[in-house]
């Protein structure tokens, strides 16, 4: 599936190894959950979220002494890191010198003028950028009262505007807010103000069901728009699960091409009573990628199967498919493919039918080397 949208084209910045705005693909990150201090779990969640796809993590650095714990974490892991900063500069100053990709900080509560200066410095010197964040609910209500899209952009820009004086450039942006319709609106009106790269999300989205759905629609909203440079889906939890939700989101935007699509009607009563198609398309998805994971990755396209309740919604509605399978009723389904019917199997051997028809159409595998 490939989207047609386009994004708008931002500064690029450098983040460890990677980047954001620019040709950079848009990005996954997220955020561990656990105290730097305990850098054995810390590390095992970075390399699970690394490992999952994201690209950037994120940690809380709350005090001088948080460094120390810091420095073991970035030479346990690939990923590169942001350290999430607030009030104190010496510890943004000490987290890039320790060695982090990234630093998100908001400017104006770090200190005076010359403390920023100080950390812009120590950015510049070790060519890492700034991600200033600005959240619906910690604006200055005294001279944003109402909290209009616009307030939380030029309350953003007020913080953009202290790095810009110091010429400092290398910066991304985000503006979240647990309301969807103003979190979109005011990356749109922060879209037309300025090009630094943006990360997109909804903050305090829940948990579970109700993060996947407001998550998906503000991110993928704005992504439809051309609007994100990294995303992260803000998920109460284990934050392994946000990245499931991303790489689907990206999926949809065609922002990623994923090796494997399964495409399954919702059934109705045409379809065979004794079919479970949700578990045969679950089945033939997990049997796909455990077989076919790599030779599906070399061809640089999506593999399309259709899991089909009955033959008025088989080949018909799915016939983009490459391959797929029909409820035929009587214990019996219709295997197809984009030239047409293939043939009439037993529902039993669907899945080893299907499976054969993938094997077909695919690269042969590698040979193994010689012993």
């Amino acid at each position: 599936m490939k989207g047609s949208r386009i994004r708008k084209k931002t500064r690029p910045i450098r983040v460890g190894k990677g980047g954001m705005g620019g040709d950079f693909p848009v990005s996954i990150q997220s955020m561990t959950n656990l105290p730097i201090e305990n850098i054995e779990g810390t590390v095992r969640q970075i390399n699970a979220l690394y490992k999952k796809g994201a690209s950037f993590v994120r940690l809380a650095v709350k005090g001088i002494e948080s460094v120390t714990y810091l420095k073991k974490i970035i030479a346990s892991v690939e990923v590169p890191l942001i350290a999430d900063i607030h009030f104190n500069y010496k510890i943004a100053v000490e987290s890039i010198k320790a060695g982090v990709s990234k630093i998100r900080i908001n400017p104006g509560n770090i200190g005076d003028a010359g403390k920023v200066r100080e950390v812009v410095k120590a950015a510049r010197d070790y060519s890492v950028p700034i991600r200033i964040g600005v959240n619906g609910g910690s604006i200055d209500r005294k001279k944003y009262p109402e909290g209009t899209p616009a307030d939380l952009v030029e309350s953003a820009i007020d913080q953009i505007r202290i790095l810009e004086e110091m010429d400092f450039h290398e910066i991304a942006v985000s503006i979240k807010s647990s309301d969807p319709f103003l979190t979109i609106e005011a990356n749109r009106l922060l879209s037309l103000a300025r090009d630094y790269p943006i990360h997109v999300g909804l903050t305090e989205a829940g948990y579970g069901l109700s993060c996947m759905v407001q998550s998906s629609i503000v991110i993928g909203h704005l992504l439809m728009l051309g609007i994100g440079d990294t995303i992260r889906v803000s998920m109460t939890g284990d934050p392994v699960d946000e990245i499931a939700v991303a790489c689907k989101i990206l999926e949809t935007t065609g922002d990623i091409t994923p090796a494997l699509r399964i495409v399954a009607c919702p059934t109705c009563g045409r379809t065979d009573e004794d079919l479970d198609l949700r578990m045969l398309a679950e089945e033939i998805e997990k049997e796909c990628n455990d077989r076919f994971s790599s030779r599906l990755a070399e061809t640089g396209r999506t593999l399309t199967v259709a899991v089909m309740g009955c033959e008025v919604n088989g080949p018909g509605e799915a016939s983009e498919a490459d391959l797929g399978i029909a409820g035929a009723g009587k214990g019996h389904m219709i295997l197809f493919a984009r030239s047409g019917k293939i043939g009439r199997i037993k529902s039993c051997d669907a899945l080893a039918a299907l499976i054969k028809e993938v094997e077909k159409i695919l690269p042969s595998p590698p040979a193994p080397l010689p012993k």
